[in-house]
């Protein structure tokens, strides 16, 4: 099944910008504003859009974005990344689930890095242009819409500040942070940050950090040639000592025992 990121790009409108394609839109269009702000207008409905709101069309509908002057001289009016798609994938991927015309997303890195990558690949022109590589992107940015837009349904408050917590944690567990950091980031102070994500979801940020590191750790101890010493450099543990000790404390045996078990059961495998 097959996509074809047609268009991608980023827009800024310092003075006022009016753009109408009443029941001229053929294919697929998203479009994040990252800065200002504009109003849409889809099928007659007006959307006020700001920092962080993803508009989603399909073919058929209706389009007009009208930019407002800036209210201060030379303060940007509004900027946002677009992207004109079609292909079979897209007409599977928009049937799987209802989806707003607007939704408020945010400007997660990972979601903006994606639509970056696609927007300077399709800049390398038709010549150097990897077409499998802009599809790759492009489903990747597809599927963390999706989840993007599931993670922002809550409104409460809370919930969204527990899943920055959540995220800041598997981003950083492999390296070492302090938890004043992770409540910085979801703009929490600490004791508010601690309670809330052992609320949420029944651990300490701390257990949570170590079960990702632990699973880390597995991962170089199966695929890998690394010395212990080194995976636990690498997934985040401060010491080899506690490494160990934690290792222990959650398979019930030290981590150079369960090499050793990893390394029986792929030698039994060889002679069945």
């Amino acid at each position: 099944m097959e996509t074809s990121v047609l268009i991608c790009d980023y827009s800024y409108h310092y003075k006022a910008f009016n753009h109408n394609m009443k029941g001229e839109l053929q294919t697929y269009l998203f479009r994040l504003q990252t800065e200002g702000s504009c109003k849409v207008y889809v099928q007659d409905e007006e959307f006020k859009m700001t920092g962080g709101d993803l508009l989603l069309l399909k073919p058929g509908d209706d389009y007009h974005l009208v930019v407002e002057e800036p209210h201060k001289e030379g303060r940007l009016s509004s900027g946002d990344y677009y992207l004109f798609c079609e292909g079979e994938w897209i007409d599977s991927w928009w049937k799987r689930h209802h989806r707003s015309t607007v939704s408020h997303i945010g400007l997660d890195d990972k979601l903006v890095s994606l639509w970056r990558s696609m927007l300077l690949e399709k800049r390398r022109g038709p010549l150097e242009e990897n077409i499998e590589l802009s599809d790759a992107l492009l489903r990747g940015l597809c599927l963390y819409i999706d989840r993007a837009i599931k993670e922002n349904i809550q409104t409460d408050r809370s919930v969204s500040s527990t899943l920055k917590l959540k995220r800041f944690i598997e981003e950083h567990a492999t390296v070492t942070f302090k938890l004043e950091e992770a409540a910085r980031y979801a703009g929490l102070s600490l004791s508010r940050a601690v309670r809330l994500f052992k609320e949420h979801y029944g651990q300490t940020m701390i257990q949570y950090a170590i079960e990702i590191r632990l699973n880390a750790a597995l991962e170089r101890m199966k695929y890998s040639d690394m010395t212990l010493e080194h995976i636990a450099e690498t997934c985040g543990f401060a010491s080899y000592s506690y490494f160990h000790r934690v290792f222990r404390s959650h398979f019930g045996m030290s981590p150079a025992e369960y090499l050793k078990s990893q390394a029986h059961q792929s030698i039994d495998l060889e002679h069945l």
